[in-house]
């Protein structure tokens, strides 16, 4: 089983999901962002872009690559990695389907003026990164258009990390 916790930058999808995979019995974090940047190492570079998202190989690399760690292990992998276009995210959920993987998709969510605030105080990446602040709309208007519909969403406006991994284990468990 795949457990997907989605989210803009800067929802504590990170954190969320070493919880959760503390929570789960024989289960792994999958960080699908490394595909990313193996795709960013290529030399020469692939055509430019602003996200790594935006090249045709990483979706399918995504599923095969949380297959093959499957097949190889069994057990639940935990992938916290946002997906904010919906084609994107029908590539990746229909190719976990055509291998008969199950995928539970979470949606870490909070008001903008509270992630604002968790942006601004970040210390991992750094206060008021541009980066996360660039996807605050296209989140919201993910998030009204498909994405809520998409997923089991969690509000953690008022939810600690570990409030919210609770959460999600549980209703993995149930």
């Amino acid at each position: 089983m795949i457990v997907w916790i989605n989210g803009t930058h800067g929802a504590g999808k990170a954190t969320t999901s070493a919880l959760v995979q503390r929570l789960l019995p024989d289960s792994r974090v999958f960080d699908a962002e490394k595909v990313g940047e193996t795709l960013m190492d290529i030399r020469p570079g692939l055509p430019e872009t602003d996200n790594f998202q935006n090249w045709p190989p990483w979706r399918p690399l995504v599923v095969e690559t949380a297959r093959r760690v499957l097949d190889y292990t069994g057990g639940t992998l935990v992938i916290p990695m946002t997906v904010l276009v919906e084609q994107y995210w029908r590539e990746i959920s229909t190719g976990l389907a055509q291998h008969a993987i199950p995928v539970r998709h979470f949606v870490l969510h909070a008001d903008q003026d509270t992630l604002r605030e968790r942006i601004a105080g970040d210390t991992v990446v750094g206060p008021n990164s541009w980066f996360r602040l660039k996807y605050l709309e296209p989140y919201a208007e993910a998030a009204r258009t498909w994405l809520h519909g998409e997923a089991e969403v969690v509000d953690t406006t008022h939810l600690t990390p570990d409030q919210a991994a609770l959460r999600i284990a549980e209703a993995v468990k149930d």
